[in-house]
């Protein structure tokens, strides 16, 4: 029988899908942004884990589902001392690389650890969904595993730990049986660290005494090897100067502004334009606008764009003095994994400079484990001694390391007395320092005015603590953007290669990809808002106003009322966006209504959101009675929590009903997805 036209144009299109499908991996291979090594069986991904398990001779899984890295970096961590102090042959397994058509035969002799991370609202990372999604409504019996639980949380969003909570129930609900118990990470206390530690102390007990397992002495194994390659200089077109994908090294036969673009493989996007929003004596704002338009990259309003980093030349300098590395900065090595179930976590052959600038997080704090671990490299036996003393002693850490909010290199320079640390191997460092993450920004602009360009709203400060300064790796970034690309006689904080590798980034540029967000307005534009954006709060409700401005303008559309809280310091310090809102209003008219908290004008009354919703109680009630949705956007430690305590009093008092009623309306507001929250 003949192919009609459609049923050709049909199968064209699924053979170029399959076809895009799998050259993106091997096109835009190398995840530049990837937090540790994860499973890939002899070159080629394996979607059976029991065939995985065989083929590696593996008994043991650490499964993470992770959304920031944290969660696959602590996989890591964990699996290198399973092995090297319990001999246990690892896996470490992103929980979106696997089937689960099998996952009841994963037998007893095998253990099985979840670190699972809590996204939004109680939803699992976008990696675990689908293995959430198995185990809530397909598994049937699970009386064969045997597992272990951690789950990374913030105690400042209403469901705490909730992914943690319900795979640890669940596991339990199908038979499982769990071999130590089930620990959580609270990120809202600032505790994630020391939770992890103690957790991981609690499995290693287990471990002992329960499944009689001997604890040996923890010595360095790595599982990949490095080699230099003098012959190869550093100019070689096939050697990564830090490129955030394979395929800017190589220049791969594709069009590289078509994508896909993702957290693998990101678009370098041309700065057209940014601005100082406001300058006081601790901190600036600054107004940044990317440019999409030669690419098919597009967003929506309420999106968010991930800004790459890299490392600001200070850190990088310093760092590389800690270890000792000034003459090998520029020296090409390739690795390979020595494991089949390795993947290299970036494009080699590339250079040490390269990895420190672009691949590894330097500039953050420095974990308790991560000082345990390297002592076994002190540069003499002094150090090393003071090194396991300070990381074994939770109080004395805190007060030597952590309150001084050191990082690796002024950490380990400090326990030497400055001595350099040359003997610690770099593939350790590969290994164990966390890996460069994507920064994300909600975007504060409208896809419907703005339709190729990103615009963004990044506070920059920097923190002194005795002699360390702490900065922001993207904020202080762009802050260098802004007064390198405006010719500004302004000092940055710390400085960038604005250039990157191969002057990639030159006329500033930054690689960047958008990640879908379910924070978006009402898909009726008559519906009513409530916006609440305090700080930088205000950036995705200032993409919303703008929405309704083209709608007005564009189409005479009829909108919904607008109301938006928004809370800065001063008038005259921090009001950002302070002459587009009159603009605004001008368009809208009646529909709009603004509503300003300045926290620091009379010092003896601060004004705070919460007492400003308070003074249009009856009106917010109002609006919610009409079917009105609320947005909430900024902190997520104290003032979205207040926000939503105003909130439910508000309901509690307009509607003479009790406060736990007015709880409940708000959450049913959750549920019906009329109740948003962008918080951080």
């Amino acid at each position: 029988m003949a192919l009609d036209t459609l049923d050709f144009t049909v199968m064209i299109a699924i053979a170029v899908a399959m076809i895009a499908y799998f050259a993106k991996n091997k096109i835009f291979g190398g995840d530049g942004t990837s937090a540790g090594f994860t499973a890939s069986v002899g070159g080629e991904t394996s979607r059976n884990l029991v065939e995985t398990l065989q083929k590696n001779g593996k008994n043991t899984i650490v499964f993470f589902g992770s959304q920031t890295g944290t969660a696959e970096d602590y996989a890591s961590k964990l699996a290198k001392e399973l092995s090297s102090k319990f001999n246990l042959k690892v896996l470490i397994a992103d929980l979106a690389d696997y089937d689960y058509e099998n996952f009841a035969d994963v037998g007893d002799d095998i253990l099985v650890f979840f670190l699972a991370a809590t996204y939004g609202e109680g939803e699992p990372t976008d990696n675990a969904v689908d293995f959430f999604e198995f185990i809530d409504n397909e598994a049937d019996n699970l009386s064969s595993l045997r597992y272990s639980v951690f789950g990374l949380g913030n105690s400042t969003y209403e469901f705490y730990n909730a992914m943690g909570k319900k795979i640890n129930t669940r596991l339990e609900e199908l038979g499982a049986e769990r071999f130590a118990e089930y620990g959580e990470g609270d990120d809202g206390n600032g505790t994630m660290d020391e939770d992890f530690l103690a957790w991981k102390d609690s499995v290693f007990e287990s471990l002992k005494n329960n499944l009689n397992f001997e604890e040996h002495e923890a010595v360095y194994q790595p599982n990949i090897e490095l080699t230099e390659i003098e012959e190869m200089p550093l100019d070689d077109p096939h050697v990564s100067n830090g490129e955030p994908s394979k395929a800017y090294v190589t220049k791969a036969n594709t069009d590289l502004t078509r994508g896909p673009f993702d957290h693998s493989h990101p678009y370098i996007s041309k700065i057209t334009h940014t601005k100082e929003l406001f300058e006081s004596k601790d901190r600036s704002c600054v107004h940044a606008e990317f440019d999409l338009s030669n690419t098919n990259l597009r967003y929506s309003t309420g999106d968010h764009i991930a800004i790459w980093p890299s490392n600001a030349n200070e850190n990088v300098d310093y760092f590389i003095k800690a270890f000792g590395l000034e003459n090998k900065v520029d020296v090409v090595f390739e690795l390979k994994a020595l494991d089949t179930t390795i993947t290299i976590p970036f494009y080699t052959p590339i250079t040490y400079s390269a990895v420190i600038r672009h691949h590894l997080e330097i500039s953050g704090s420095i974990s308790r484990q991560f000082l345990s671990s390297i002592a076994q490299f002190a540069p003499d036996e002094e150090t090393k001694k003071r090194t396991l003393e300070i990381s074994g002693d939770k109080a004395l850490f805190a007060e030597k390391i952590h309150d001084n909010y050191f990082n690796i290199a002024n950490a380990l320079l400090y326990l030497s007395n400055g001595q350099p640390w040359s003997n610690v191997p770099f593939e350790f460092l590969i290994e164990s320092v966390p890996h460069l993450q994507s920064r994300y920004y909600s975007i504060s602009s409208s896809s419907l005015s703005e339709k190729t360009n990103v615009h963004i709203t990044a506070v920059v400060e920097a923190e002194k603590h005795g002699d360390q300064l702490v900065t922001g790796v993207v904020t202080n970034l762009l802050k260098d953007i802004e007064i390198n690309q405006n010719k500004s006689s302004e000092k940055p904080i710390v400085t960038y290669d604005l250039n990157g590798p191969r002057k990639l980034f030159s006329n500033y540029k930054l690689p960047v990809h958008i990640r879908r967000s379910t924070f978006k307005l009402p898909s009726n534009p008559n519906t009513p808002v409530i916006l609440i954006g305090p700080g930088t709060g205000i950036a995705p409700m200032r993409g919303f106003v703008r929405e309704r401005v083209a709608l007005k303008k564009n189409n005479d559309a009829k909108v919904g009322k607008t109301l938006l809280f928004y809370g800065c310091r001063n008038e005259n310090e921090d009001f950002l966006y302070k002459n587009e809102w009159p603009e605004y209003a001008k368009v809208l008219g009646e529909s709009f209504e603004f509503e300003v908290a300045f926290s620091r004008a009379n010092p003896a009354k601060k004004v705070y959101v919460q007492q400003k919703l308070l003074e249009r109680s009856q009106q917010i009630n109002k609006l919610l009675e009409d079917g009105a949705y609320i947005y909430v956007c900024g902190d997520a430690s104290k003032m979205a929590r207040d926000v939503q305590n105003t909130l439910s009093n508000i309901i509690s008092a307009e509607r003479s009903v009790s406060e736990e009623r007015g709880h409940e309306i708000i959450r049913s507001y959750k549920v019906q997805n009329r109740y948003q929250e962008d918080v951080w």
